[in-house]
Order: C-alpha cells, then sequence, then structure tokens
C-alpha cells in the first residue's frame, strides 16, 4: 500500500532535484516524479481527486505560486522561477499573424533508462556477455535487427523452410523451452526469430534435437539439398543484378550467401543462376561481400553496396555561402547583351538551367559555363531569383527595367565594398544541424507549404537555447545607427551597399527591432527578400534593415530543418490536411517521434498539452474523411437491423448502424479481398510501423481497417479494429498496407461503430459494471445483428458516447423489452475463484555471486533484484502474455486478496498479487516481477494460466549487507537508488531469509558496481562513509 511518508520524501527530493532553476511547474511535477521514482504521484490512493488538492495539504512539504506567466509552480523553498518554454514560445518567429501563442506541456516522456553491462572483475559469466544486446532495452526485437556480422557468437541462419521442421517434428512445450540454460534457449530463439523469420508459438512446437541443429551455422551441404542453380545459358547478369538489389533493399542488415539462392526462388519463382554466385564479388556497385573470422571458407556475407551515410541533417539553405570575388570571371559586353536580348523575349522569367540550350539555339554558339555558376555577376542586368531556397542551382532570371537598373548602378566605392565583403567572407561555412539524439524531442513548427517538407527546429540545450543566446548576442552587437556612429563601428551598424541573392546578411525584423540570421533570396529595387535561416519563413523587407553578418556568427547551425510527417505522403498537398495541420500546430511545442533520421526525418508529431496525447499526423489524415458516410444520430431516432460488435468491462459498447457509408465500406473491402486473392498480400506486409497508422487486418476471416495504437518492441503490437470497435495484439506480419486503388476511398469513410451506452442505468463502482452483468450483457446481445436502438442523448464532449435505449430485436415500442430494464432487473452468479499455484525458487544459496538487476530501490533496507541470467526469458513471457490476454475474449472475475492474477498495468500483462480490494472497484496489485506496487481497475484481472506459471517470479525483495540496520534519512535514500536502482550489478549473497510464498523471501546480500574497468564499487561502502559524515556533522 502507499507510504505517505515515503510519498513526501520523494516530493522534496524531486523539488530539491531540479536542474532547470527553482520550483517545478505543475504540468511537470507528474512527469518529474515518474522519472525520478518510477511512479506517479498515487494522489487517488490518498483520497484526493485531483493532484492539486494533494499538494494543498501537505504545505510542510511543498507550496505553490503563480509565476508572471500564470502557470502554477511547485516550490521546496522560496525563490525565483522563469519560464523557459513561455519565453522560447513568445519568441517564436512566424510569417503569419496568428495571434498570442499557447502555452503547452511539452515534457518528454520518459523512457527506461537503458543497462549497461556490468563488466566484472569479480563475477563474469557466460550468459551476461551473451544477452547484453537484448537486455539493454529489454526487448528481443531489437536484437533480431542486428546484421550478422555482429551476432557471429551466436549460432544462427539454416536456409531450409518452415514447413519441412513442421512436418518432421513434434510439439515442444513452454515448460521445456524455460528449463533450458540461458545460452541455449537463447541461441534456439534467436535461429528460429531471426533466420526463418518465426513466431515464438512456431519456436515452441520444435523439439530440442531438431533446434539444436538449428544452431549450426550454415553448410554447403544443408545448402545443396535444396538448391538446384539454373543451366547457364538462362543467365541474364543485369536482370539478376537488378534482382539481387531488390532483395538487398528488402534485407538491407546483410545475410548469409547461402541463404540467397532460397530467397531469390521465393520472390522470383526461379533458380538463381550458378555463375552469379560466383560473380558477388564483383558486383561492388550492387553488393558488398564480407568473410567472417570462421573456420567455414564457405560461410560469406551479403550487404548491399557501401555508401557514404549521412548522420547529420543539412539546413534548409546551403552551409557554404558562397560570395562574389575580385577573382571571378566576369561576362563580356557581347553575352551580356545576347542575355538581355533573351530576357526581353521571356518577359515572364526564364529558368536558368534553360540558358545554354537556347543560347545554342539562338546564337548557334555556347553559353561559357562560368555564367551558370556566377550568376551573381549578372545582377547588373538582370534578377535572380531563387524560389527553392535550398536547391541554389535552381534559379529563375528576370529582366530589369530602365528604373530598375538606374537604381541599380554601383559606384566604384560600392563595388569596392562588394569585392572586400565577398573576399573576406566567400571561405566562411556554417556547421551542419545533428539531429537530436533522443527519440522524442521537443520541436516547434514553423511554415509547412505540404507535409513533406515541413519547417521546425529542435527545442532544448543546443538547440534553441543556444539560438536564443545567439540572438540576444546580435542584438547587443548591432545596436541602431546613432550608436554606431557614437562608438565609430561602422561595420555592424551601417546597412550593405550591395546584395546578391545568397549571401548571409543579419536582419533587423520590421516588426519587433530583433536581429535575425537569414539568406537573401531575391534583390528588388528598395526591397530585398529574406529566409530566416533558423526561423524557417521568408520576409519582404527594407534594404536599409540589412547588414553584413560577422563572422563570430557563424559558428551556429541554422536552426530550421525539415521534416517529412509519416503517413501522410500520398496527402501532402491536400488543402484539407494543411489548414488541419496549421490549426493543430500554430505556436505550440510538440514531441516528435522520429522514425528515420535523414537529411528529410520521417517523424510523427504528438500535442501532449491535453490530457490525453493527441497524434497530429492521424488527426491530418481523419480531415479527409467524408462527413456525410458517418453513421447517421439524432435523438430520439430508433434504429433497426444494429449490430452490437464489441461490449468493454465498464459498460459501453460499440454497434453498426445502417448507413450508406457502411454498405460502402463492405463493398471496397469485398474488392480489397478479391485483389489481395489475384496480387498476393506478401508485397503489401507493413515494413514501417508507428502509432496511429492505418492498415488492414484479419477479423474472423476478412479484411478489415485498423489502426495501431501501441507497439511492443518491434514484434508485436496493439491495434484497433476502426469499424468494430474491438482491440487486440497482433505481430507486425499480421498487418498489410491499404492498396494503392483502395486507399482514397477508405480514407474518406469515416469509422462505421458508434460508441453507446445504456441510457438511465445505474452501475456500481466508479464507471464500470460487476463481472456478471458484463457477462449476462455479452451473452444477450455480442454479435447480434437484429437490435434496435433508440438515441436517448448524445455526449458531446470528448467521449462522443450515444445514451441509447437497446432492444435484442425491431420490437423497439415496448420499454419493458429493453436491455436497459432487463439489465437493472438482472441476477446473475458470482464467478469462481481460481487456485494457485506456488512457483518454484530461483535463488542461489549464501555465499555465491549472481549478476543481478535492480528494478526498485527504496533505501539500503529495502529494495527489488532480478536474476539477470533470466531476464530475456521475462522478456519473452511479457511478450507471449500481451499476444494471448490481448486477442482473448474478455472474461471478467472477482479477485480476491492475496491471491495471483494477471493484471493489465498500462499497455502491458503482468503477473500480480491482490493485495487489496476497494470499494470503488480498484484493486491494490503487487508486481511480482518488479516489486512494484500499482492500483488497477477490477476488470483488468485475467486468471494466470498454468502456461505463465512456469517461469518462478524475479521480483525478489532484498537488503543491503555491511551496514547497520536503522531509519535511513531522505538523502541516504537518494544516494543508494542513484547509485543501483536500474542497473546492472553483481550480488554477493550473505543470508537467505525463506518464507512459505516466493514472494515473502527476503535476501541480504552485498552489491557491487563492476562498470569500472579499474576498480570494483562496493556500495555498502558508500553508505557507510555517508552515514558516519552524518552523525559527525549531527
Amino acid at each position: 500500500m502507499t507510504d505517505v511518508e515515503l510519498m513526501k520524501r520523494m516530493l522534496r527530493a524531486v523539488l530539491a532535484a531540479n536542474k532547470s532553476g527553482p520550483g517545478v511547474s505543475l504540468s511537470r511535477l507528474q512527469s518529474e516524479y515518474k522519472a525520478l521514482t518510477g511512479e506517479q504521484i498515487p494522489h487517488k490512493q490518498m483520497g484526493h481527486a485531483s493532484l492539486d488538492t494533494l499538494l494543498h495539504s501537505i504545505p510542510s512539504v511543498v507550496h505553490m505560486e503563480r509565476n508572471r506567466t500564470g502557470e502554477m509552480v511547485c516550490f521546496a523553498s522560496v525563490s525565483s522561477e522563469t519560464a523557459h518554454v513561455a519565453k522560447l514560445v513568445a519568441r517564436q518567429r512566424t510569417s503569419k499573424k496568428t495571434g498570442r501563442p499557447q502555452m503547452v506541456n511539452c515534457q518528454i516522456r520518459v523512457k527506461p533508462a537503458p543497462l549497461s553491462l556490468p563488466a566484472s572483475s569479480l563475477c563474469r559469466s557466460v550468459s551476461l556477455s551473451l544477452f547484453i544486446s537484448l537486455s539493454s532495452s529489454l526487448s528481443l526485437s531489437l536484437y533480431f535487427s542486428l546484421p550478422p556480422s555482429f551476432s557471429l557468437f551466436l549460432p544462427l541462419s539454416v536456409s531450409l523452410p518452415p514447413s519441412l521442421f513442421i512436418s518432421l517434428f513434434s510439439s515442444l512445450s513452454l515448460s521445456l523451452f524455460l528449463s533450458l540454460p540461458p545460452s541455449l534457449s537463447l541461441s534456439l530463439f534467436i535461429s528460429l526469430s531471426s533466420s526463418l523469420s518465426l513466431s515464438l508459438s512456431l519456436f515452441l512446437s520444435l523439439p530440442p534435437p531438431l533446434s539444436l541443429f538449428l544452431s549450426l551455422p550454415p553448410s554447403p551441404l544443408s545448402c545443396g539439398v535444396d538448391y538446384n542453380p539454373s543451366p547457364g545459358g538462362n543467365y541474364n547478369p543485369q536482370q539478376v543484378q537488378g534482382r539481387i538489389r531488390e532483395v538487398l533493399n528488402k534485407y538491407s542488415n546483410g545475410f548469409w550467401v547461402s541463404k540467397l539462392p532460397q530467397l531469390y526462388r521465393e520472390l522470383y519463382k526461379q533458380d538463381l543462376p550458378s555463375e552469379a554466385i560466383k560473380d558477388l564479388e564483383h558486383w561492388t556497385h550492387i553488393c558488398t561481400v564480407e568473410k567472417p573470422c570462421s573456420s567455414n571458407p564457405n560461410e560469406l556475407l551479403l550487404y548491399p553496396a557501401k555508401e557514404p551515410t549521412q548522420t547529420q541533417t543539412p539546413s534548409p539553405v546551403p552551409t557554404r555561402v558562397q560570395y562574389p570575388t575580385s577573382t571571378a570571371f566576369t561576362p563580356s559586353m557581347d553575352i551580356k547583351q545576347k542575355l538581355g536580348e533573351l530576357l526581353v523575349k521571356y518577359s515572364n522569367g526564364l529558368w536558368a538551367h534553360a540558358l545554354p540550350k537556347l543560347y545554342l539555339d539562338t546564337y548557334k554558339t555556347k553559353l561559357p559555363e562560368h555564367v551558370l555558376e556566377n550568376l551573381s555577376l549578372l545582377s547588373d542586368f538582370c534578377t535572380v531569383d531563387y524560389p527553392m531556397p535550398d536547391n541554389p542551382k535552381r534559379a529563375i532570371l528576370y529582366k530589369r527595367t530602365r528604373e530598375e537598373n538606374h537604381n541599380r548602378r554601383e559606384s566604384v566605392e560600392e563595388r569596392r565594398a562588394r569585392e572586400e565583403v565577398g573576399s573576406r567572407l566567400s571561405t566562411q561555412t556554417v556547421p551542419p544541424l545533428l539531429i537530436p539524439r533522443e527519440e522524442y524531442p521537443s520541436v516547434l513548427v514553423g511554415e509547412a507549404a505540404n507535409t513533406n517538407g515541413v519547417i521546425l527546429r529542435y527545442i532544448g540545450e543546443g538547440y534553441s537555447q543556444a539560438q536564443e543566446a545567439l540572438e540576444d548576442k546580435m542584438r547587443e552587437f548591432y545596436c541602431c545607427q546613432d550608436n554606431n556612429t557614437r562608438t565609430r563601428d561602422k561595420k555592424s551598424g551601417t546597412p550593405l551597399a550591395s546584395l546578391t541573392s545568397g549571401q548571409l546578411a543579419a536582419v533587423r525584423t520590421e516588426e519587433d527591432e530583433e536581429i535575425l540570421r537569414a539568406q537573401v533570396t531575391e534583390v528588388m529595387a528598395d526591397k530585398v527578400k529574406v529566409y530566416y535561416v533558423d526561423h524557417g519563413f521568408s520576409e519582404v523587407i527594407s534594404k536599409a534593415n540589412v547588414f553584413e553578418l560577422h563572422e563570430k556568427f557563424f559558428n551556429l547551425p541554422f536552426q530550421a530543418t525539415k521534416c517529412q510527417l509519416a503517413g501522410l505522403e500520398p496527402f501532402c498537398q491536400e488543402p484539407a490536411v494543411l489548414k488541419k495541420f496549421e490549426s493543430m500546430t500554430s505556436g505550440k511545442i510538440l514531441l516528435a517521434e522520429i522514425l528515420e533520421r535523414g537529411q528529410t526525418s520521417l517523424v510523427v508529431l504528438y500535442d501532449t498539452s491535453q490530457d490525453d496525447d493527441v497524434n497530429i499526423n492521424a488527426a491530418c489524415i481523419k480531415s479527409l474523411q467524408d462527413k456525410t458516410l458517418a453513421s447517421p444520430l439524432q435523438v430520439n431516432s430508433a434504429y433497426m437491423n444494429v449490430a452490437v460488435r464489441s461490449v468493454c468491462s465498464d459498460g459501453t459498447f460499440y454497434c453498426q448502424l445502417p448507413s450508406r457509408g457502411l454498405a460502402k465500406l463492405t463493398e471496397i473491402l469485398e474488392k480489397a479481398e478479391a485483389y489481395f486473392h489475384s496480387q498476393g498480400t506478401s508485397e503489401f506486409l507493413v515494413s514501417r510501423p508507428f502509432c496511429g497508422k492505418g492498415c488492414l487486418a484479419r477479423y474472423k476471416g476478412k479484411w478489415s481497417r485498423v489502426e495501431i495504437t501501441n507497439l511492443h518492441g518491434s514484434r508485436v503490437l496493439d491495434i484497433l479494429f476502426i469499424d468494430l470497435g474491438v482491440q487486440s495484439s497482433v505481430e507486425v506480419i499480421e498487418l498489410r498496407e491499404v492498396p494503392p486503388p483502395f486507399l482514397w476511398d477508405l480514407i474518406a469513410i469515416p469509422p462505421q461503430v458508434v460508441k453507446c451506452c445504456l441510457a438511465d442505468l445505474t452501475v456500481s463502482g466508479v464507471g464500470s459494471w460487476t463481472p456478471e452483468a458484463v457477462q449476462w450483457f455479452r451473452d444477450a446481445v455480442l454479435n447480434s445483428t437484429d437490435c434496435s436502438v433508440k438515441i436517448a442523448k448524445l455526449d458531446e464532449t470528448k467521449r462522443s458516447v450515444a445514451h441509447v435505449y437497446l432492444f435484442p430485436d425491431k420490437n423497439f415500442q415496448d420499454p419493458a423489452r429493453s436491455l436497459n430494464r432487463q439489465m437493472a432487473d438482472a441476477k446473475v452468479n458470482s464467478i469462481c475463484n481460481y487456485m494457485v499455484q506456488t512457483l518454484s525458487k530461483s535463488v542461489s544459496a549464501a555465499g555465491q555471486n549472481m549478476d543481478i538487476y535492480v528494478s526498485v530501490a527504496c533505501h539500503p533496507g529495502h529494495f527489488v533484484v532480478q536474476p539477470w541470467r533470466d531476464m530475456y526469458k521475462l522478456v519473452v513471457l511479457m511478450e507471449e502474455m500481451i499476444l494471448y490476454y490481448n486477442k482473448t475474449e474478455e472474461k471478467p472475475l472477482k479477485g480476491e486478496k492475496n491471491q495471483i492474477y494477471a493484471a493489465k498495468v498500462e499497455n502491458n500483462w503482468h503477473r500480480v498479487l491482490v493485495k487489496g480490494v476497494l470499494t470503488n472497484g480498484l484493486v491494490s496489485v503487487y508486481e511480482l516481477d518488479y516489486g512494484k506496487y500499482e492500483l488497477v481497475s477490477g476488470t483488468q484481472l485475467r486468471p494466470l494460466i498454468q502456461e505463465f506459471r512456469l517461469l518462478p517470479f524475479q521480483g525478489i525483495t532484498a537488503q543491503l549487507a555491511g551496514v547497520k540496520l536503522r531509519q535511513w534519512s531522505e538523502e541516504a535514500s537518494i544516494l543508494f537508488r542513484n547509485h543501483v536502482e536500474k542497473k546492472p550489478l553483481v550480488a554477493q549473497l550473505e543470508a537467505v531469509q525463506d518464507a512459505h510464498h516466493p514472494w515473502d523471501r527476503k535476501l541480504t546480500v552485498f552489491l557491487v558496481d563492476t562498470s569500472q574497468e579499474e576498480r570494483d564499487i562496493w556500495v555498502h561502502d558508500i553508505m557507510a562513509e555517508f552515514a558516519d559524515e552524518l552523525t559527525k556533522e549531527v
């Protein structure tokens, strides 16, 4: 149960340890607390409806004040507060007048800290070094994406088809798999998952002899059994090269050469010519052949051709800025005259890249190459415009008018000044912008002409903060002209006498007198068009506001960069999409999930300022929906032939109403079914899943529309059947992309399901039904297509729930026949309790060393450890629990104290012990594998089936040896937590306190940090020294 005093101590520590300044904003307090303790502030468990009321009830720990921006801030002591986010949003530059920016919660979601390998001088085991790749992120899927050369130490890769294994051998139970030594069972699992792309369920159907065989590396014999190369007469090198390039694009991490014939045959229904294997080493433009360190000379690895990789993101403008110099070649008057004639003929403008051919056709002579390389040399008789700032080679030339030519004439002094500037700054470079390392950086969105080229800038240290500091220095450096005159510093305050397209400059904005870095894109009579390289928009300003950019302001990369919104590629220029995008992003700081890093990164944007995170990519796609195809809903209207598709544990249910949209959806999905039968579905596999992505999945044998709602690694994900209201967990190989012929039609149809609840019905608990009521309701109407509903009320809030009277048939005239009335009078039986089987122990004897991972640390007298050797088995088990419980029909039950169940905590299923059942429908549970206490709804409990009881519970309570038992102070607890929590360590067992139940056992251990090469750190020495210092101070 919740420890109030512990919560107070942790809260005080959060407020004291805040690095961004005194105090923590109320909107960030929960995330800061969770970052330190691993869990939210449990205000509901302490009897408070909101976090705000809890904080007001403990004035001895925290007091709250409003800062000057109006935001509520929590303090542990009296100090001033500055709101960096408010300042940042207020300083955002934009060419659109969007009003005052909105204050949002831009706090990044906390990710579990990666584990590091305990490089043990005390205890080194084979399993520890073998499993570090998996355990570093607690996800096997990351390991499977590694190239073969990295995983050579594991026995991988075979070439025989999966069907051969299934037909030859009988099943292998999970119990036998879990009983295998770690090095063997992991090897078996990876062999199948990496080499054959098999699921765990298929792996568990194989017996040990076969798994041992699968652990062997490929050999010529095993490859030759299944490979009959085609005769050399059919060998077409160009065709084979093209196909091998396609195979390598699909398997970009590389694979064994011995697998190539099988992959080639599966994809192209032809045998790979034997000559092609010999020619692979010579096709360096297609592939790279590598021989790993092995005694077998036939073991070769195949990779895509080596290309220079780009890990940095160039800015929207060229990072090397060229200026005209005094040594540049000047075109002759004859060339200028001829070019002027062409521009008069093409008065609407002429593309620069079209000049050579046009010049040759007109004057029968070639245009000198240096003319196109130095377009700025033509500025005395024409205007050079760069419509695409990120591509300086695409320029448009316009003929100047007489008035412009008159204003354009330079004096000798002006020309000399221009050449001096060019000579000094022609070699200046701006470093490229590096993409932040974190997976979810905060960003501020600029302009977006289309969703394939959204301008944004990153928020945080080294990005927006460095930009603010730079602009502050520029404002100080470029003071007004009068001040510069007094200080005789004319360079910093005098406007540039000569401007050319592509030139970098310092620009004073006309609106608020800020000084910003910009690039000149077009020079006019007395105006100039500039692109603000740090803010991502263009503006036409007076030439009097353009100054020379001092060389000390070239050091910071241009902050405006481009990104592409994932899933919106086919709709990137749709007006409805762009309008929706602007309305959701204007003036807000957002969260960006980076799916693919590159020159134009592929991202998903989230608005985290509301109670629920809003997926902006998904919201933009929904803007294309045709509202006339939505399910019709009107108060006091009745509908027949209604199908109840899903019933939730809180009493809500999802109905399909007859509509024009449903009829059209059924027709399109039938066509898609026929299309898949004729084309095959393998080419439509989803290669890059992400939250909010729409695709197709099977439901009861038919393809249905789904939306990805959550990802568990790269193999398992959660989906929602948007036309049925059914949630499920599947493997990514079960999803298919929407075929292009049906994409626009399916996008236009809104979800054909309505969320409903029974009107005028009081439910027990807090927003939930009893398990008996849910089961009774499901038995009565689930999947029935002859129901009738009458709309009583429409909830227009975010929940969008229709309050209805539901009838089991078409007779909706008699209210007594409604399920609302029957449910109120129904009496259903309670569900039996489930027996719990005692699980086996997995703790070594006293005096031995073991590798462990500390999952929870309160203080030296209480922390929870997990045996390192079985952590990968826990990862496998939890993935299987997700697949099982999210696919299985809900069977609600009543949780009983001290009984073991499976419980859904957030998006994962855990093995839990019920510690208490509250009257409001909530249940207090203890996670037996992680040592955490959680509050969950009673509807989230499921029976823990026998298959998931085989692995011993992984969370073991422990206390630190070598220190005296005492009441540890808050400072000592924080010190201990910083040294051990979420870290892999070595534990030396001092004593084992056994008990009847595994969760009541307790260990006394020495903890040793072996991550440093030069010495081992004994944690009890640190704690004893800290305790002695405190004693001396007292």
